[in-house]
């Protein structure tokens, strides 16, 4: 374990070897099940988790009890709320293990000493909030501008592997379709051939 979050955190910001075992020593590693919660809707977020290996979807469920997935996240990848995490008040959103899961979480302390210890991870924690923020400027934006099946096809180009391990009512629900006009478009597609 661990692997894998030094090498994202080294794609970001230098960090040398005591560097990489200081970090370590902030994180806890967690197990979940498939179907099983890292955060349900109402409790407050007390990680922020990275992905080992596994996916997880964020998600929450509105009054008329539609699913409405606001993120996947894959090996390599980090999953929270945020606001949460920072806050100490009561998640909105649901964190659910698609697949066996393995993470390392951090509390809010530990982040904090963390940043303490190791100055560059301020400027890793940058980065990833800037393209966190970047990412959702273009989600809303394609939302607001593309049709589904452009909005399909530019998350099929940019995470291909969700659709071998995600179930299609789940991509639905993360590109704000019904799963019906995704089995259309999904047709159109492969008619096209």
């Amino acid at each position: 374990m661990f692997e894998v979050i030094i090498s994202n955190i080294k794609k970001k910001v230098a960090v040398n070897d005591e560097e990489a075992e200081l970090l370590k020593t902030f994180f806890t590693p967690k197990k979940l099940r498939k179907k099983q919660y890292l955060l349900q809707e109402g409790d407050v977020s007390h990680y922020t988790a990275f992905v080992e290996k596994g996916v997880l979807r964020s998600f929450t469920i509105d009054e008329k009890g539609h699913e409405h997935i606001m993120q996947f996240a894959t090996e390599d990848w980090w999953i929270s709320d945020l606001y949460s995490f920072l806050t100490e008040e009561p998640s909105d959103y649901s964190i659910e293990a698609l697949e066996e899961t393995e993470l390392l979480l951090i509390n809010k302390a530990d982040y904090e000493n963390m940043m303490l210890a190791v100055p560059k991870m301020e400027r890793y924690f940058r980065i990833l909030t800037q393209n966190s923020l970047i990412s959702m400027q273009r989600r809303i934006s394609g939302k607001m501008t593309l049709t589904a099946e452009q909005n399909y096809k530019k998350l099929m180009e940019q995470r291909p592997a969700l659709f071998q391990r995600v179930p299609q009512h789940m991509i639905a629900s993360f590109l704000g379709i019904a799963p019906e006009t995704l089995s259309r478009i999904r047709k159109q597609m492969a008619s096209t051939k």
